[in-house]
């Protein structure tokens, strides 16, 4: 089997690449654009930029056969759906605290005796 062979200023470039990304990460994390889920969305942009880079250069899913590319993606699937769910699940819990059922933290009872 043939494998193709990637010049090391193809990684090089993808390795600046990531390093720019990461510290646009962090010059984002410090920048507050209004809204909660604007943030959150802003830096899943640039942490699914980098995951793709890492999956098709460094992982050589870009001269895999289309098998590959179809597990790869169902994989990504597989990954929101699992997310969404999670996600659906922690914002159905809204109920609980509008009816006053949130758990309590143990406080020792006042009358109880002091431990030795």
């Amino acid at each position: 089997m043939d494998h193709p062979v990637v010049s090391v200023k193809t990684y090089v470039s993808i390795f600046i690449a990531l390093m720019v990304l990461t510290g646009l990460t962090v010059y984002v994390a410090f920048l507050d654009f209004g809204h909660g889920l604007l943030n959150d969305l802003v830096a899943m942009t640039i942490a699914t930029t980098k995951a793709l880079l890492v999956l098709v250069i460094f992982m050589h899913l870009k001269y895999s056969a289309r098998l590959l590319w179809l597990i790869a993606g169902s994989s990504v699937v597989w990954l929101i759906v699992m997310i969404g769910l999670t996600l659906a699940d922690y914002r159905s819990r809204d109920w609980l605290e509008s009816q006053m059922h949130r758990a309590v933290p143990w406080v020792a009872h006042p009358e109880a005796p002091a431990a030795p």
